[in-house]
Protein backbone atom coordinates (compact mmCIF):
# COMPACT_ATOMS: atom_id res chain seq x y z
CA UNK A 1 0.00 0.00 0.00
CA UNK A 2 2.79 2.04 0.79
CA UNK A 3 4.47 1.76 -2.45
CA UNK A 4 1.17 2.59 -4.18
CA UNK A 5 1.05 5.32 -2.49
CA UNK A 6 4.29 7.18 -3.43
CA UNK A 7 4.84 5.76 -6.93
CA UNK A 8 0.88 6.65 -7.62
CA UNK A 9 1.66 9.92 -9.44
CA UNK A 10 4.61 8.68 -11.94
CA UNK A 11 2.12 7.40 -14.19
CA UNK A 12 0.23 10.48 -15.19
CA UNK A 13 3.26 12.51 -14.91
CA UNK A 14 5.17 10.67 -17.02
CA UNK A 15 1.95 10.21 -19.66
CA UNK A 16 1.66 14.41 -19.63
CA UNK A 17 5.23 14.58 -20.42
CA UNK A 18 5.16 12.10 -22.89
CA UNK A 19 2.24 13.93 -24.54
CA UNK A 20 3.28 17.14 -24.04
CA UNK A 21 7.03 15.98 -25.97
CA UNK A 22 4.98 14.37 -28.57
CA UNK A 23 2.49 17.45 -29.31
CA UNK A 24 4.98 19.53 -29.93
CA UNK A 25 6.93 17.48 -32.69
CA UNK A 26 5.44 18.13 -36.53
CA UNK A 27 2.15 15.96 -36.18
CA UNK A 28 3.66 13.08 -35.61
CA UNK A 29 1.24 11.29 -32.82
CA UNK A 30 2.56 7.94 -31.87
CA UNK A 31 2.21 7.98 -28.29
CA UNK A 32 0.56 4.28 -28.69
CA UNK A 33 4.00 2.81 -29.83
CA UNK A 34 5.50 4.63 -26.74
CA UNK A 35 2.48 3.05 -24.44
CA UNK A 36 3.58 -0.07 -25.77
CA UNK A 37 6.18 -1.03 -23.85
CA UNK A 38 4.28 -1.07 -20.74
CA UNK A 39 2.64 -4.37 -22.01
CA UNK A 40 5.87 -5.63 -22.66
CA UNK A 41 6.87 -5.15 -19.61
CA UNK A 42 3.95 -6.69 -17.97
CA UNK A 43 4.70 -9.86 -20.22
CA UNK A 44 8.30 -9.87 -18.84
CA UNK A 45 7.91 -9.44 -15.49
CA UNK A 46 4.43 -11.92 -15.03
CA UNK A 47 7.06 -14.41 -17.01
CA UNK A 48 9.78 -13.90 -15.30
CA UNK A 49 8.54 -13.18 -12.34
CA UNK A 50 6.51 -16.29 -12.48
CA UNK A 51 9.93 -18.37 -12.63
CA UNK A 52 11.72 -16.07 -9.97
CA UNK A 53 9.14 -17.03 -7.44
CA UNK A 54 9.15 -20.90 -7.79
CA UNK A 55 12.90 -20.54 -7.71
CA UNK A 56 13.38 -18.37 -4.71
CA UNK A 57 10.23 -17.96 -2.78
CA UNK A 58 7.64 -15.10 -2.48
CA UNK A 59 10.05 -12.72 -0.78
CA UNK A 60 12.16 -12.45 -3.95
CA UNK A 61 9.33 -9.90 -4.93
CA UNK A 62 10.11 -7.56 -2.53
CA UNK A 63 13.78 -7.26 -4.17
CA UNK A 64 12.68 -6.95 -7.73
CA UNK A 65 10.21 -4.30 -6.50
CA UNK A 66 12.66 -2.53 -4.93
CA UNK A 67 15.37 -2.83 -7.63
CA UNK A 68 12.32 -1.99 -10.37
CA UNK A 69 11.95 1.33 -7.94
CA UNK A 70 15.47 2.21 -7.97
CA UNK A 71 16.04 2.09 -11.73
CA UNK A 72 13.06 3.86 -12.62
CA UNK A 73 14.24 6.59 -10.35
CA UNK A 74 17.38 7.69 -12.14
CA UNK A 75 15.83 6.59 -15.52
CA UNK A 76 13.40 9.50 -14.50
CA UNK A 77 16.92 11.81 -13.92
CA UNK A 78 17.29 11.17 -17.79
CA UNK A 79 13.47 12.68 -18.76
CA UNK A 80 13.93 15.83 -20.89
CA UNK A 81 12.00 18.75 -18.90
CA UNK A 82 8.98 20.27 -21.54
CA UNK A 83 8.59 23.85 -21.84
CA UNK A 84 5.41 24.95 -22.52
CA UNK A 85 5.42 27.90 -25.01
CA UNK A 86 1.68 29.73 -23.98
CA UNK A 87 0.53 32.05 -26.46
CA UNK A 88 -1.82 33.32 -24.41
CA UNK A 89 -0.96 34.91 -21.19
CA UNK A 90 -4.43 34.12 -19.76
CA UNK A 91 -4.98 30.76 -18.11
CA UNK A 92 -8.25 28.72 -18.12
CA UNK A 93 -8.89 28.22 -14.18
CA UNK A 94 -8.62 24.27 -13.42
CA UNK A 95 -11.76 24.42 -11.90
CA UNK A 96 -13.98 25.55 -15.29
CA UNK A 97 -12.05 22.95 -17.39
CA UNK A 98 -13.50 20.24 -14.73
CA UNK A 99 -16.51 22.05 -15.11
CA UNK A 100 -17.01 21.00 -18.22
CA UNK A 101 -19.90 19.09 -19.35
CA UNK A 102 -17.99 16.97 -21.77
CA UNK A 103 -15.05 16.56 -19.52
CA UNK A 104 -17.39 15.28 -16.96
CA UNK A 105 -18.89 12.79 -19.70
CA UNK A 106 -15.35 11.67 -20.67
CA UNK A 107 -14.59 10.93 -17.10
CA UNK A 108 -17.81 9.00 -16.18
CA UNK A 109 -17.62 7.21 -19.28
CA UNK A 110 -13.95 6.02 -18.79
CA UNK A 111 -15.13 5.30 -15.19
CA UNK A 112 -17.95 3.04 -16.13
CA UNK A 113 -15.19 1.38 -18.48
CA UNK A 114 -12.56 0.55 -15.58
CA UNK A 115 -15.34 -0.42 -13.71
CA UNK A 116 -16.32 -3.40 -15.68
CA UNK A 117 -12.75 -4.17 -16.04
CA UNK A 118 -11.89 -3.78 -12.32
CA UNK A 119 -14.21 -6.75 -11.92
CA UNK A 120 -12.23 -8.45 -14.83
CA UNK A 121 -8.68 -8.03 -13.10
CA UNK A 122 -9.95 -9.20 -9.72
CA UNK A 123 -12.00 -12.20 -10.40
CA UNK A 124 -11.07 -13.37 -13.98
CA UNK A 125 -9.08 -15.74 -12.97
CA UNK A 126 -10.98 -17.08 -10.07
CA UNK A 127 -13.87 -17.38 -12.35
CA UNK A 128 -12.39 -19.49 -14.59
CA UNK A 129 -10.66 -21.38 -11.91
CA UNK A 130 -13.97 -22.69 -10.46
CA UNK A 131 -14.59 -23.69 -13.78
CA UNK A 132 -11.76 -26.32 -13.59
CA UNK A 133 -9.63 -24.43 -15.79
CA UNK A 134 -5.99 -25.26 -15.83
CA UNK A 135 -3.24 -22.43 -14.12
CA UNK A 136 -1.47 -22.88 -17.13
CA UNK A 137 -4.78 -22.05 -19.59
CA UNK A 138 -5.59 -19.30 -17.27
CA UNK A 139 -2.17 -17.92 -17.87
CA UNK A 140 -2.59 -18.18 -21.81
CA UNK A 141 -6.07 -16.82 -21.83
CA UNK A 142 -4.36 -13.42 -20.11
CA UNK A 143 -1.33 -13.63 -22.45
CA UNK A 144 -3.88 -13.35 -25.55
CA UNK A 145 -5.68 -10.54 -24.26
CA UNK A 146 -2.18 -8.49 -23.71
CA UNK A 147 -0.57 -10.06 -26.93
CA UNK A 148 -4.07 -8.47 -28.82
CA UNK A 149 -3.04 -5.27 -26.83
CA UNK A 150 0.33 -4.79 -27.88
CA UNK A 151 -0.73 -5.08 -31.47
CA UNK A 152 -3.39 -2.25 -31.63
CA UNK A 153 -1.29 -0.42 -29.67
CA UNK A 154 1.29 -0.81 -32.77
CA UNK A 155 -2.04 0.05 -35.11
CA UNK A 156 -3.17 2.70 -33.38
CA UNK A 157 -1.22 5.70 -35.32
CA UNK A 158 -2.92 4.28 -38.82
CA UNK A 159 -6.11 3.88 -37.07
CA UNK A 160 -6.41 7.40 -36.12
CA UNK A 161 -6.04 8.27 -39.07
CA UNK A 162 -9.30 6.77 -40.18
CA UNK A 163 -11.40 7.53 -37.41
CA UNK A 164 -11.84 10.02 -34.59
CA UNK A 165 -11.40 9.90 -30.72
CA UNK A 166 -14.91 9.55 -30.08
CA UNK A 167 -15.74 6.69 -32.50
CA UNK A 168 -12.55 4.91 -31.23
CA UNK A 169 -14.28 4.88 -27.59
CA UNK A 170 -17.59 4.42 -28.73
CA UNK A 171 -16.44 1.32 -30.63
CA UNK A 172 -14.08 -0.03 -27.78
CA UNK A 173 -17.23 0.10 -25.57
CA UNK A 174 -19.67 -1.72 -27.99
CA UNK A 175 -16.68 -4.49 -28.26
CA UNK A 176 -16.45 -4.35 -24.20
CA UNK A 177 -20.30 -4.81 -24.03
CA UNK A 178 -19.80 -7.85 -26.38
CA UNK A 179 -16.85 -9.21 -24.58
CA UNK A 180 -18.28 -9.08 -20.90
CA UNK A 181 -21.52 -10.50 -22.20
CA UNK A 182 -19.44 -13.60 -23.63
CA UNK A 183 -17.35 -14.32 -20.04
CA UNK A 184 -20.41 -14.29 -18.54
CA UNK A 185 -22.32 -16.50 -20.55
CA UNK A 186 -20.44 -19.06 -22.55
CA UNK A 187 -17.13 -19.21 -19.45
CA UNK A 188 -17.15 -22.96 -20.33
CA UNK A 189 -16.99 -22.98 -23.87
CA UNK A 190 -12.74 -22.23 -24.47
CA UNK A 191 -13.20 -21.11 -27.91
CA UNK A 192 -15.65 -18.05 -27.12
CA UNK A 193 -13.20 -17.13 -23.98
CA UNK A 194 -10.03 -16.65 -26.62
CA UNK A 195 -11.71 -14.74 -28.98
CA UNK A 196 -13.16 -12.87 -25.48
CA UNK A 197 -9.96 -11.74 -25.07
CA UNK A 198 -8.59 -10.54 -28.05
CA UNK A 199 -11.12 -7.65 -28.01
CA UNK A 200 -9.12 -6.51 -25.05
CA UNK A 201 -7.05 -5.07 -27.83
CA UNK A 202 -10.00 -2.42 -28.16
CA UNK A 203 -11.58 -2.84 -24.39
CA UNK A 204 -8.39 -1.63 -23.21
CA UNK A 205 -5.96 -1.15 -25.79
CA UNK A 206 -7.41 1.57 -28.13
CA UNK A 207 -9.66 2.40 -25.09
CA UNK A 208 -6.71 3.67 -23.57
CA UNK A 209 -4.95 5.96 -26.26
CA UNK A 210 -8.44 7.31 -26.86
CA UNK A 211 -9.15 8.20 -23.78
CA UNK A 212 -5.41 9.56 -22.57
CA UNK A 213 -4.98 11.65 -25.81
CA UNK A 214 -9.01 13.01 -25.47
CA UNK A 215 -8.10 14.19 -21.87
CA UNK A 216 -4.75 16.21 -23.01
CA UNK A 217 -7.50 17.45 -25.65
CA UNK A 218 -9.21 19.47 -22.75
CA UNK A 219 -6.12 20.00 -20.80
CA UNK A 220 -3.44 20.58 -22.14
CA UNK A 221 -0.91 23.37 -21.85
CA UNK A 222 -1.83 24.85 -18.93
CA UNK A 223 -3.05 21.67 -16.79
CA UNK A 224 -2.28 18.33 -18.64
CA UNK A 225 -0.39 17.00 -15.52
CA UNK A 226 -3.74 17.69 -13.55
CA UNK A 227 -5.76 16.99 -15.88
CA UNK A 228 -3.82 13.19 -16.35
CA UNK A 229 -3.53 12.99 -12.67
CA UNK A 230 -7.24 13.47 -12.61
CA UNK A 231 -8.17 10.81 -15.17
CA UNK A 232 -5.71 7.88 -13.15
CA UNK A 233 -7.09 9.20 -9.94
CA UNK A 234 -10.85 8.87 -10.32
CA UNK A 235 -11.29 6.56 -13.47
CA UNK A 236 -8.88 3.67 -11.76
CA UNK A 237 -9.41 4.97 -7.80
CA UNK A 238 -13.23 4.42 -8.63
CA UNK A 239 -13.35 2.08 -10.83
CA UNK A 240 -11.30 -0.16 -9.11
CA UNK A 241 -13.38 -0.04 -5.94
CA UNK A 242 -16.61 -0.63 -8.02
CA UNK A 243 -15.13 -3.88 -9.85
CA UNK A 244 -13.41 -5.12 -6.67
CA UNK A 245 -15.90 -4.60 -3.92
CA UNK A 246 -18.79 -3.76 -5.33
CA UNK A 247 -18.27 -6.41 -7.96
CA UNK A 248 -17.07 -9.26 -4.73
CA UNK A 249 -20.63 -8.12 -3.07
CA UNK A 250 -22.52 -9.45 -6.22
CA UNK A 251 -20.61 -12.83 -7.23
CA UNK A 252 -21.64 -13.36 -3.19
CA UNK A 253 -25.18 -12.36 -3.80
CA UNK A 254 -26.02 -14.07 -7.58
CA UNK A 255 -22.66 -15.77 -8.41
CA UNK A 256 -19.83 -15.21 -11.33
CA UNK A 257 -21.70 -15.63 -14.45
CA UNK A 258 -24.12 -12.98 -13.47
CA UNK A 259 -22.21 -10.22 -12.17
CA UNK A 260 -19.88 -10.89 -15.38
CA UNK A 261 -23.05 -10.83 -17.36
CA UNK A 262 -24.40 -7.65 -15.82
CA UNK A 263 -20.91 -5.81 -15.83
CA UNK A 264 -21.68 -5.60 -19.72
CA UNK A 265 -24.24 -2.78 -18.85
CA UNK A 266 -21.49 -0.87 -17.42
CA UNK A 267 -20.20 0.16 -21.04
CA UNK A 268 -23.41 0.23 -22.32
CA UNK A 269 -24.04 3.03 -20.39
CA UNK A 270 -20.56 4.46 -21.32
CA UNK A 271 -21.78 4.32 -24.74
CA UNK A 272 -24.83 6.52 -23.44
CA UNK A 273 -22.53 8.89 -21.89
CA UNK A 274 -19.77 9.06 -24.38
CA UNK A 275 -22.26 9.63 -27.50
CA UNK A 276 -24.74 12.23 -26.05
CA UNK A 277 -21.81 13.88 -23.94
CA UNK A 278 -19.26 14.49 -25.82
CA UNK A 279 -19.40 16.40 -29.02
CA UNK A 280 -17.41 19.32 -29.93
CA UNK A 281 -14.15 18.24 -28.50
CA UNK A 282 -10.97 20.03 -29.49
CA UNK A 283 -9.22 17.64 -32.70
CA UNK A 284 -5.72 18.77 -32.26
CA UNK A 285 -3.46 18.35 -29.39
Amino acid sequence: MSMSIFTSSTIPLIESLTLAHLSSGKGNFDYSKIRVWGSVGFICAALFMGFGIDFFGIKALLFVLLSVQILIYFQSLRVPEHVSDIKNEARRPILNVIKDPQVIAVILGCTLMVSSHGLLYNFYSIYLNTLDYSSMVIGALWAVGVICEILIFLCMPKILKLVDLKQVLLISLILAVARFFLIGTFADNLWVLIFAQTLHAATFGSFHVASVQIIECFFHTEHHARGQSLYNSITYGVGGVVGGVVGGALIELIGMSETFRLSALLPLLGIIVFYFGLKNFPKKV
